[in-house]
């Protein structure tokens, strides 16, 4: 009973390590050193394009403090708030004695 035990357990070890190496020698393959890469720029693409998500965010969001700082969004004044200097002809004004 004993020796039995010992094989079967000599088989899985042996069954688990032929799987181990086989991954391995995959891997070491042109396909496999191909996926390998194809996945490595997949997530570089991920990574790039969530970095890009993060800046036009932080973008729209400094626009908006930019235009309520600056007052560009506000609404534009009728024609009863807007108050236009007067003409003064030469002679009527303050600077009229400097001509």
């Amino acid at each position: 009973m004993r020796r039995l035990f010992w094989l079967a357990m000599g088989v899985t070890i042996g069954a688990l390590v032929v799987r181990k190496l086989s991954a391995a020698a995959e891997k070491m393959t042109p396909a496999g050193i191909g996926t390998s890469i194809a996945e490595g720029l997949r997530d570089l693409a991920d990574a790039i394009g969530d970095f890009g998500a993060d800046v036009r965010a932080a973008m729209d969001e400094r626009e908006v403090e930019l235009r309520s700082g600056t007052g560009l969004d506000a609404p534009l004044p009728t024609g009863d708030q807007v108050q236009l200097p007067s003409r003064q002809g030469p002679g009527r004004g303050a600077h009229a004695a400097d001509l």
